[in-house]
């Protein structure tokens, strides 16, 4: 009986030292998720993390996958950008691209996930890529403020006319 037991104990020691190893083990070099966007067009789908990640409070702090999306598009479909809960609590920036001119927009906390963005505009051509940014309040020596992104996330859109023209040049 007494032998029973001196294995059972050594098999759950064991055990516990093993869980405690492999715990160790997966959680050592695991860095935290960051959040992703989704654009969508005619069909296509495309999820990408962050391009730049900075810590809000220490903006020297980043991370830099450097990380772009990429979506084919046409005139006829507009793409569908939706980001996470954790960039829309905040403020954030929605940079749209256009070949002629681009255009900012503010967006503010908690009042959207989702945006429709048109893939031709009259007055400023064909879109080119979409840029979701999460600005910081910065403080210079002269005591100017002014936003400064710690975070960005990028789409480049690809047009049909790309796709022949990067077929056709020659390799």
């Amino acid at each position: 009986m007494k032998r029973v037991v001196a294995v059972l104990a050594t098999v759950a020691l064991l055990a516990s030292i093993g869980t405690g190893v492999l715990v160790w083990q997966l959680s050592r070099n695991h860095s935290p998720e960051l959040p992703e966007i989704s654009a969508f067009s005619h069909g296509e789908l495309t999820r990408v993390g962050p391009y730049r990640f900075c810590q809000v409070f220490n903006p020297t702090d980043c991370v830099v996958p450097g990380v772009q999306g990429e979506l084919h598009v046409d005139a006829r479909h507009p793409v569908q950008l939706s980001v996470p809960q954790e960039i829309s609590r905040a403020p954030w920036v929605l940079l749209r691209a256009y070949e002629d001119d681009d255009v900012v927009e503010i967006v503010p906390p908690h009042t959207r996930l989702a945006v429709t963005i048109p893939t031709q505009d009259p007055h400023h051509g064909r879109l080119t890529g979409i840029a979701v940014q999460l600005p910081t309040w910065v403080r210079d020596e002269a005591g100017n403020e002014f936003p400064v992104p710690h975070a960005e996330w990028s789409v480049q859109t690809v047009w049909p006319d790309d796709d022949q023209a990067a077929r056709d040049e020659p390799r």
